[in-house]
């Protein structure tokens, strides 16, 4: 499994590591998952997402519409509370911080309710809509102006990380169900 060491960037990890994880999670169980997250995601806590799909225009830029990133965590066994307050104390807090900001409109955090087989085994889910692109890339300097300490969260996100038996970050895309398809 692909471990990525540093804060929380699709950036961070090559499309080669992305697929071969992507792979490794079963794509048999990749795709439905995605789909219904995604689906949950716009009825439930993103209502401006849902409100862009009937109100965007086919010319209306990238740039303008909501964007959806998924953050999946599968965590070593046994350390999901450990994990779950060092991830709560700055990724949580980062998330509202920006979406005080305006750059993010809703996040829901998901955990599966029955156990999986340890191919598809995954401990959390997170589905970011951020205001559109541009609003996804600002979490760096809204963590330097909330943990100013930055040895301390080095520290705690390294051991964050050490507990983190694979990570990735999907961006969504929400298209129309009665469309061909496509955005």
């Amino acid at each position: 499994m692909t471990k990525e060491v540093g804060p929380i960037s699709a950036a961070g990890q090559s499309l080669t590591e992305e697929l071969k994880m992507n792979r490794q999670m079963g794509s048999h169980f990749h795709s439905p998952v995605i789909a219904a997250i995604a689906l949950v995601s716009m009825l439930a806590g993103a209502p401006s997402a849902r409100g862009q799909q009937t109100a965007a225009s086919p010319t209306a830029s990238s740039t303008e519409k909501p964007y959806l990133v998924e953050w999946v965590y599968k965590v070593k066994w046994g350390y999901a509370d450990e994990f779950w307050q060092l991830f709560k104390k700055y990724q949580i807090a980062t998330l509202n911080r920006e979406k005080e900001l305006g750059y993010v409109t809703s996040y829901t955090v998901y955990r599966p309710g029955l156990h999986t087989g340890e191919d598809s085994r995954w401990e959390y889910r997170i589905v970011i809509t951020y205001n559109n692109i541009s609003s996804s890339g600002h979490g760096s300097e809204v963590e330097k102006q909330l943990f100013p300490d930055r040895a301390t969260m080095k520290r705690e996100e390294n051991r964050r990380w050490e507990l983190t038996e694979a990570h990735y970050d999907l961006p969504i895309h929400t298209i129309d169900p009665n469309g061909d398809g496509s955005e």
